[in-house]
């Protein structure tokens, strides 16, 4: 296709709606590509202890498989723009399709964490664009006053698959084998690319030839790289008592600096930082990634605890997450028809107020809790979910110029998977550390002269078990204990930072409804 002639991108106007089966078609098939992009954010969740069995590394060092991928994506959103500009919107985004099945083979057949994690940065860098490319092309597809309707359709995608994520990939892991967690991305990669080429190949965007920001791209991949690693490799190498990560935050805490100042004086930024003078802008996404990396860390922790220390399989792990998403379902389309007519801050706050709800009733969690106690806060967690998405990136993007939304949609997206990225690192980190302190302070009270550690020895040894087993077995009942207090201690602070993250919300101001307020949708995820 030749290049469209140049015109400013101010000037530029979205092709017109399609209509009947071209629409529905082409709606299903961008939801398939967004949906196969977010199932790879949570399918792994549940597989982590598989994955990491099966390739000989630790549960936590397992984490990596879900945080590079976090990381890699993340680096590559800001690049969307540049790249959509120049090779157009329907080529990049059927280019990022075939590239994630490719890779997505690739992390099937890796023989060891080091080649997992690389081909899981690859997978991330190559998805960059397809959540950004899949809501724009989606929004030209409807009229604007559909505009609310189109992305709460298009949000269902982001919220069945972390229901069906960790199911599937329990149920992959205990009965066929961790790889195919990956391997089904082929099929649905391939017909969402097919259906979209032959229905958006003639809507093809404008191109023109943008000078891109190789020092601010560098100093991005720099300081995003080597603060992730800190945080990844902290709890490995007892946080700043080592040399490594003191040099890790060094870099990172330098490079942050560079990357901020170089962007601001540059003509061609890569990432468009003038953004955050807007106050709906960034208090918007403040609080929109803040309780993402909440959300998502105590999304990796939760079946991390149970399956180390609850006895629960990889499926039974995914069973009880996948209710997290049928409220969200139920409530999402409702959500998106009455974003234009309600201030979407009191979402925001419902949505927070539940969040905090849900990780209070975890908090006050036992080693007793049957089935239902741990769902019941799932469940009511989709509330929270259906309030929290569209409405705080409808309060981000409120106001801004229709040049300005791929910037500042790819913007808000980058800190948000990056925060959910430090989320699961943070959490993590602070459940082993919680789990020592309470499992230094519990053997306290495992002491020969102690009646009740009298009584527990006594009994195992008549059950048959020899005086080492006997002491390993209390030795694994106190780490279970600990390791729920730890969870607990978890859930009860991100419930506290949920109720602190309220007053931020009120600090945006109210946009009236329109055409302007549509558009902002079109970040939503």
């Amino acid at each position: 296709m030749a290049t469209a002639p140049s015109v400013p991108a101010s000037d530029y106007q979205a092709p017109q709606p399609l209509s009947g089966a071209a629409r529905l078609w082409g709606t299903l098939a961008l939801s398939a590509a967004t949906f196969m992009n977010v199932l790879d954010t949570s399918i792994a969740n549940v597989s982590l202890p598989a994955i990491a069995g099966d390739l000989g590394v630790s549960p936590n060092q397992g984490t990596w498989v879900i945080t590079s991928f976090g990381v890699a994506n993340a680096i590559a959103l800001p690049l969307t723009g540049w790249l959509s500009q120049r090779f157009g919107q329907v080529r990049l985004l059927m280019a990022s399709i075939i590239l994630f099945v490719l890779t997505s083979w690739l992390c099937g057949l890796a023989p060891n964490m080091g080649m997992l994690i690389f081909f899981r940065v690859l997978q991330g860098l190559v998805a960059g664009p397809m959540i950004p490319l899949s809501q724009t092309l989606l929004l030209s597809s409807y009229p604007k006053a559909l505009a609310g309707l189109a992305m709460a359709l298009w949000s269902m995608t982001t919220l069945v698959a972390p229901v069906v994520g960790p199911l599937l990939g329990g149920w992959i892991t205990d009965n066929i084998s961790w790889p195919w967690i990956f391997y089904i991305n082929i099929p649905v990669g391939f017909g969402a690319a097919f259906i979209t080429w032959q229905i958006f190949k003639t809507r093809e965007s404008q191109t023109r030839k943008l000078p891109i920001d190789s020092i601010g791209l560098a100093l991005l991949v720099i300081w995003v790289g080597a603060l992730q690693i800190m945080l990844d490799k902290g709890k490995e190498l007892d946080w700043f008592h080592s040399g490594e990560v003191i040099a890790l935050g060094i870099v990172a805490a330098v490079g942050l600096i560079a990357f901020v100042i170089w962007e601001l004086t540059e003509e061609h930024p890569v990432v468009d930082l003038t953004l955050f003078k807007r106050r709906n802008f960034w208090a918007g996404v403040v609080a929109l990634s803040v309780g993402y990396g909440l959300f998502f860390g105590n999304l990796v922790l939760l079946p991390l605890w149970l399956q180390q220390y609850m006895g629960y399989t990889a499926t039974q792990a995914g069973m009880v997450l996948a209710p997290v998403g049928i409220m969200a379902m139920l409530l999402s389309p409702a959500v998106g028809k009455n974003i234009g007519k309600t201030d979407p801050r009191r979402f925001a706050v419902l949505a927070f107020a539940v969040f905090a709800l849900v990780l209070w009733m975890r908090s006050r969690f036992n080693t007793q809790a049957d089935l239902v106690t741990i769902l019941i806060p799932t469940l009511i967690q989709g509330v929270a979910m259906a309030c929290f998405f569209i409405p705080l990136i409808t309060i981000s993007l409120s106001g801004l110029p229709y040049d300005k939304m791929p910037a500042a949609s790819g913007l808000s997206n980058f800190v948000r998977i990056v925060a959910g990225s430090f989320g699961t690192s943070i959490a993590t980190t602070l459940w082993q550390d919680r789990a020592a302190m309470h499992h230094a302070q519990l053997s306290e009270f495992v002491s020969p002269g102690s009646p009740a550690t009298q009584s527990a020895l006594a009994g195992l040894a008549s059950a048959g078990l020899s005086p080492e087993q006997a002491l390993g077995t209390i030795n694994r009942l106190v780490d279970q204990q600990a390791y729920m207090l730890a969870a607990n201690d978890v859930f009860y602070a991100s419930a506290l930072i949920f109720l602190l993250l309220i007053p931020l919300v009120y600090l945006t101001r109210p946009q009236p409804s329109g055409p302007g307020s549509s558009d902002a949708a079109a970040g939503a995820h």
